[in-house]
């Protein structure tokens, strides 16, 4: 019988070497995949593997090259191609190759040079010895810590080909909730544009020309005339005291969030913040439940999974109450109990949690939340992308109308002075 050696990473995230006995390369890896493990590289004894080409010992040859460079630190993809790179993937490791030969393969398909760039970068590290997760940290500006941790949580539980397929869900997610906010603001920007225009042209033209006459007639400006007139000098007196106050405002801010507690209190003030705030949590519902479940089918111990899914937070807020959750599960508490006593998740979300744990069905409950959560999410944008426009263009038509009233209003007062001025 064929015999197949192979590079596979553990739970564990550590290296993995073997040989199996298959009669061929596919029932090679399933029997990799159901030990748990993510295979990187088989190949059939007596054939030489790229690696080691140009060494005796691919391995070292693989050890001695260098770390990827660091301008890959800078390096940045749009949203779209990113897509299309996990998307792809995901497909060729469910087809059945490996991911060695999947980013192999991917080098040669993606024709952007960035994309080329980073894909060659995470083939090198593989070949290096490291994991995939691992060097997707080598991008920081492509891969976001969400993404980094799914992969990493695949790599734990065997299942990376469903992590990834996640990953396209949640990145088809994003995008469609930019489309849609972006679709649901054209109109309004349009009339916010039109509006400035306009109220640059009154205040420019119209406004100055009005000062003028009724100072020459000795006409008295009325009220909202004389606030339009004080708002403008303020803004073309002092508009560099904005820039210099907008300035220390990005520059404090940045330094407030840098700190642990700036962190931690600005990170739960955006749970808060009315509309932004429940598209967050809603999100956040659907992709702990989504996590846990899926790590719990790949047979991930209740605490590893507790630990993988606050990773996925990217919120200091959230890992800091996960934490206490750990601690109350070790300490014999169950996880639906543990979240309820934080006051993370609501009612509905802890009371079908334990419906789960009760019936020992946990895995598929959770999908079944996550479900439950997606849709809410759904309604919740398309509720805020209806609801903005009218908001904007009522803001819009309170300005340009105080600016309309404040115009007509001086012009009026001027006529009535005229009226009764003696000749």
């Amino acid at each position: 019988m064929p015999q197949f050696s192979y590079r596979a990473r553990n739970a564990q995230g550590g290296l993995v070497e073997g040989v199996l006995d298959c009669p061929d390369r596919s029932v090679a890896i399933r029997q990799i995949e159901q030990l748990n493990y993510i295979p990187v590289r088989i190949d059939a004894v007596g054939t030489e593997p790229p690696a080691a080409k140009g060494g005796k010992n691919g391995a070292a040859v693989a050890a001695a090259a260098p770390a990827p460079a660091a301008p890959t630190q800078k390096l940045k993809i749009p949203h779209g191609q990113l897509l299309i790179f996990t998307e792809q993937l995901g497909h060729l490791l469910q087809a059945g190759m490996t991911l060695d030969e999947g980013l192999s393969v991917l080098e040669k398909r993606l024709k952007q040079p960035r994309v080329q760039q980073m894909t060659h970068a995470l083939h090198q590290a593989l070949v290096d010895g490291r994991s995939f997760s691992q060097a997707l940290r080598d991008f920081p500006r492509i891969f976001p810590a969400i993404y980094v941790n799914l992969v990493a949580a695949g790599e734990a539980s065997g299942a990376l080909p469903d992590i990834l397929a996640r990953l396209v869900e949640h990145l088809m997610q994003s995008k469609n909730l930019r489309d849609r906010v972006q679709q649901a603001l054209i109109y309004p920007a349009f009339l916010a544009l039109a509006g400035a225009g306009l109220i640059t042209v009154f205040i420019t033209f119209m406004v100055p020309q009005l000062v003028g006459f009724m100072s020459q007639n000795g006409g008295t400006l009325p009220l909202p005339t004389r606030i339009l007139l004080g708002a403008n000098n303020l803004i073309t007196s002092y508009w560099w005291v904005a820039i210099v106050l907008a300035i220390v405002g990005v520059i404090g801010f940045r330094a407030f969030v840098r700190t642990d507690e700036g962190r931690i209190a600005w990170d739960r003030f955006r749970l808060v913040i009315p509309g932004y705030g429940r598209v967050l949590r809603h999100r956040y519902y659907a992709q702990f439940s989504r996590t846990l479940g899926t790590l719990m089918e790949n047979g991930i111990p209740l605490l590893k999974a507790i630990d993988l899914v606050s990773e996925i937070a990217d919120n200091r807020y959230l890992e800091i109450k996960l934490a206490e959750v750990r601690r109350a599960v070790i300490d014999g508490a169950t996880l639906s109990t543990a979240l309820s006593a934080q006051k993370l998740f609501p009612d509905l979300f802890t009371d079908m949690m334990a419906v789960g744990e009760q019936t020992g069905h946990f895995a598929r409950t959770m999908q079944t939340i996550a479900d439950v959560y997606e849709r809410e999410l759904d309604r919740t944008v398309n509720t805020i992308s209806a609801l903005v426009p009218p908001v904007i263009i009522v803001l819009i038509a309170i300005v340009v109308g105080f600016v309309v009233y404040s115009i007509l209003s001086a012009v009026f007062e001027m006529t009535h002075s005229l009226q009764f001025r003696p000749h």
